[in-house]
Formats: structure tokens, sequence, C-alpha cells
């Protein structure tokens, strides 16, 4: 609960975007989200990790409208969600890794209709589609897309309205190196243009290259929230690892701690007396402190 107070302190120059104040959901007997509390500030890339059956999915169902809360409050563009997720889901886009695209339809045809749910009357779907590398493909049918293909579309027409906020559940899976570099480029031009994203993914390296703060979560819990760096400061460990030769040409791993009063007299000694054929320093990845924090991996 400490953590949890802290974060809902936040910063009193910002503006909070969401706010999730000790919300509870269970399932029957079982019990999903256990009372989490955090908020998200405006313009923040926020990325939201756990493993399978740890809770995303259900709080994401949650701030976005599709279920409610048992217990708690959670208030999404300054609104209650429980009594204005009509005018909630107007300003945010949402981009499930399921697609839920209409597959006979076009992939212009697919943004054209999401714009006229939403009321859009204005926006450029050619515009879009060229921002996911669709463009050339505007006509074809969307049962005729590979599944990264369809990815795409699916994060081209989150944005067809200018959401305030962008609900993103594993946008690269499965897309090719680039596509999904392309995709994240995309996102850092969304918070440039000032929206929050909310982002889900198992791609630690990927969350640690977007996200401004992230949350763990486990078992229905908030485990630890703050920075990339913050956490890896906290729980995690820098280190040298340098190859050596040895007397009769095999080759050996050394590992050296840093940050201790020791490291730069270990760093000579090794210079001294090993021959070191590479060197390089490594620090803890994310993927790494959440083991650490929860016994469990991402996909577990």
């Amino acid at each position: 609960m400490a953590l949890a107070a802290q974060q809902l302190k936040g910063d009193v120059m910002s503006t909070d975007a969401i706010t999730v104040d000790n919300v509870k959901y269970n399932y029957g007997e079982i019990q999903a989200v256990k009372g989490i509390t955090f908020t998200v500030k405006e313009g923040e890339i926020f990325g939201f990790l756990g493993p399978n059956g740890a809770g995303k999915s259900t709080t994401i169902k949650m701030l976005t409208g599709q279920l409610y809360p048992k217990n708690g409050k959670i208030t999404v563009l300054g609104l209650d969600i429980t009594k204005k997720s009509g005018k909630v889901q107007a300003q945010i886009g949402v981009c499930f890794e399921r697609t839920n695209l209409y597959e006979q339809m076009s992939a212009i045809e697919n943004l054209k209709l999401f714009a006229n749910l939403y009321g859009v009357k204005k926006f450029d779907a050619n515009e879009l589609l060229t921002r996911v590398d669709l463009i050339g493909r505007e006509k074809d049918r969307v049962s005729s897309f590979s599944k990264g293909m369809k990815q795409r579309l699916m994060v081209a027409r989150a944005l067809v309205n200018k959401p305030k906020i962008l609900f993103l559940d594993e946008p690269t899976e499965g897309l090719d190196p680039t596509s999904a570099n392309n995709i994240r480029n995309e996102i850092l031009k969304e918070r440039e243009r000032g929206a929050t994203v909310f982002l889900t993914t198992h791609d630690m390296l990927e969350a640690d290259k977007l996200s401004d703060r992230v949350a763990f979560i486990n078992s229905g819990e908030i485990v630890a929230l703050d920075t990339p760096h913050n956490l890896k400061q906290k729980y995690g460990k820098r280190v040298i690892k340098a190859q050596i030769k040895t007397e009769v040409g095999k080759l050996k791993n050394r590992e050296i701690i840093m940050d201790n009063s020791n490291t730069a007299n270990d760093v000579h000694t090794l210079f001294d007396k090993e021959k070191v054929v590479t060197i390089h320093s490594e620090e803890a990845s994310l993927e790494d402190i959440f083991i650490q924090i929860t016994g469990r991996g991402l996909a577990g």
C-alpha cells in the first residue's frame, strides 16, 4: 500500500490521464485484480507488464469500459468510467492482440467504417495506411492479409479518431523487425502529439525502449512501479563480462561486479594477469528484474 499511496500522489504539476484507486475485480471465487492503485500521466507511455493470468487483460477491460470494477474507482480523462464509459470510449483508441477486423472488407473500408462509428468526419485514410506501411494494399480484402498486416491495420484503426489515450496490447506481435520498428516510431509520434499510451507487451526490450514508466502486475497485484532506469538501479546489478584465453588456448568467462569499491582494482588485475579477448558491460534487463521480484517469467 505504501507503493500505491506514493504513486497516487504523483507530480502535482502533471495531469493524470488515468487514475486507478484500490480497484478489485473477481470472476466468481477467483479474484483477478486485488486492489490495485496507480496513475498514468498525460502524454506518458506507460508499460503494463505481467505474465498471462496476472490481471492485465481484466485491468485493460476495466480501463476501457468493457468491465466495471467490483470495488474502487477508475477515472479516465477526468471521467468516472462506470458512469461515463461512452464519453471515454469516444476519446480513446484500442488495439488488442486478437484482431477483430471485417475480413470481407478492404483495409480502407475498415477504416472508413470505424470513422463513421466514431463520428469522425475528416480523416486521411491513405495517410494512416502509409504510416503502417499498408499503402498499395488499401483496396485489398483483409482476408488476404497476413497476421502482421492485420496487426498493422489494427494500429491504424486505433488512430482514426486521434485518441487522447491509446491502449495497445502487443502492438508488434507477429511483425517483422522493420514493421515492428515502424510501429514503435508511430507510438513515439503519438506521444509527441500529446497522446497518452497504455502499452502491454511481453517484449521487455520494447517496454524498456518505449516506456516512461512501467508497472509489474503479478497475481492481480502491482508489485513494482517506476521508470525502467530506477528499477534497474534498485533491483539490478551492473557487471563487466570478459572472455579470456588461458595458457592452453581455451576460452573462459570472467565477471566483475561494477559500482563497488574493488571494481577498479579488479579490472586492472584482469588486464594485468589475463589475456582478454572480449569485454563489455551489461545491466539487468526488465525481464531479470521481474523474475527477481516475482519468481516467475513473463511467459509463466
